[in-house]
C-alpha cells in the first residue's frame, strides 16, 4: 500500500488513507509514534512508521505483537485493531476474527439507539437487509462496469432483486443471495477463463492452480472488507453485535452484513483478475487498498449507515 503521512491533525475517519496488514513484527511506541519493528532474526532489523492520526484500520497477522503503549496511542487516533491469521485471514474461522472496539471516549448514542429500534423490530430488520442487498447489485452493476468494463448479465441482476422482493424472513434472503454469489463466481470464471470454479474457504482442501490462488485473495480481500465495515460502524458508535442478517447468534456479525454490500463489487472482480495471471497477494492486497481509496470506501460505508438509521427508524406512533 501507499502510506501517505498525516500533517499532525487527525484526519476525519471517512477520509483516512491507510490501512496495514502486518506479519512477523513488532508494534510499539517509539517518542511520540507508533512504530513497527520487523522481526525477521537479522542482526539488524527496520523501524517503520505508522501514521495514526491517517489510518483506519491495522490488522496484525502471524508472528505479531503490540504494546500497551501502542495500543493506547492508536486508540487516541481511532485507530481500530484487528487480530487475524497468515495473509489477512484467520486460522480458526470468522467467529474468531476480531477487532479492539476504542474505548477511550464516550461515543455519541444517536445512531447506536436508532439501529437499536430498528434491531428489534423484525420487519424493520428485514427491511434493512432487503435494502442491503439492493445495495449489492447497485455496487455490482456500477463497479464491475466502471473498473473493469465487465457488464454483468442482467438477468442475474433480475433474479437477485425478484427474490430480494419475495423473500419473507431472513433465511430466504440468506438462500437468495447464496445463489447471487455462486452466479457471479460462475460469471467471473468464465470472463477469465480459469474453468469451473468453486468457493473454498482456508481450512477447506484446496485445488491448484488458478481456482486456489483467486480463493485465497477473496480469502485475503474479505477480511480487508470486514477491516473497513469495522472502522465506519466504530465510528458512528454502533455495536457489531444488532446484524440484520447473518449469524444473530454471532457478536460481529453486523460487520458481515455491512461487508456484504460491496464485497461482491469491489474484492470478487479483482480477485478473479489478479489470481487468474498469478499475482502475489501482496501485490493484490496493495491494489485492493489503493481501489478502495480512490472509490471512497469509508465514505460510501458512512453515508449507508446515516441514511439506513434515519429512513428505518420508527417513530413513537409506529413503535
Amino acid at each position: 500500500m501507499k502510506n501517505r503521512q498525516d500533517k499532525g491533525l487527525a484526519v476525519l475517519l471517512s477520509k483516512r488513507a491507510n490501512v496495514f496488514y502486518l506479519e512477523y513484527c513488532r508494534v510499539q511506541k517509539q517518542d511520540d509514534r507508533v512504530v513497527y519493528l520487523t522481526q525477521t532474526g537479522k542482526d539488524v532489523e527496520s523501524f517503520f512508521n505508522i501514521p495514526e492520526k491517517n489510518t483506519a484500520f491495522l490488522l496484525l497477522g502471524t508472528g505479531t505483537s503490540i504494546t500497551q503503549s501502542a495500543i493506547r496511542k492508536l486508540a487516541e487516533s481511532h485507530v481500530m485493531v484487528g487480530f487475524c491469521g497468515g495473509g489477512g485471514t484467520p486460522h480458526f474461522g470468522q467467529v474468531d476474527f476480531a477487532f479492539l472496539n476504542i474505548e477511550s471516549e464516550y461515543r455519541p448514542t444517536d445512531y447506536m439507539q436508532k439501529w437499536a429500534g430498528i434491531w428489534f423490530n423484525e420487519q424493520q430488520r428485514i427491511a434493512v437487509a432487503k435494502s442491503f442487498c439492493l445495495q449489492r447489485i447497485t455496487n455490482v452493476e456500477t463497479y464491475w462496469k466502471k473498473l473493469h468494463g465487465i457488464e454483468v448479465d442482467a438477468t442475474l441482476s433480475d433474479k437477485f432483486r425478484h427474490g430480494i422482493a419475495s423473500a419473507k424472513s431472513a433465511q430466504d434472503l440468506l438462500l437468495t443471495e447464496a445463489s447471487w454469489s455462486k452466479s457471479l463466481y460462475g460469471f467471473l470464471a468464465r470472463h477469465y477463463s480459469v474453468g469451473k470454479f468453486t468457493r473454498r474457504s482456508k481450512d477447506d482442501d484446496r485445488g491448484s492452480g488458478s481456482m486456489e490462488k483467486i480463493n485465497d485473495l477473496l480469502d485475503q480481500g474479505n477480511y480487508l472488507a470486514y477491516g473497513y465495515s469495522a472502522t465506519a460502524l466504530s465510528g458512528m458508535g454502533i455495536s457489531f453485535m444488532f446484524p440484520v442478517l447473518h449469524g444473530k447468534t454471532r457478536r460481529g456479525a453486523l460487520v458481515f452484513d455491512l461487508a456484504d454490500t460491496f464485497k461482491d463489487a469491489l474484492v470478487m472482480p479483482l480477485a478473479f483478475e489478479m489470481g487468474s495471471a498469478r499475482a502475489k497477494n501482496q501485490a493484490y492486497r496493495d491494489a485492493l487498498i489503493e481501489r478502495m481509496f480512490e472509490e471512497k470506501l469509508l465514505d460510501f460505508l458512512f453515508g449507508l449507515i446515516k441514511s439506513t438509521c434515519n429512513s428505518f427508524t420508527l417513530t413513537e406512533d409506529e413503535g
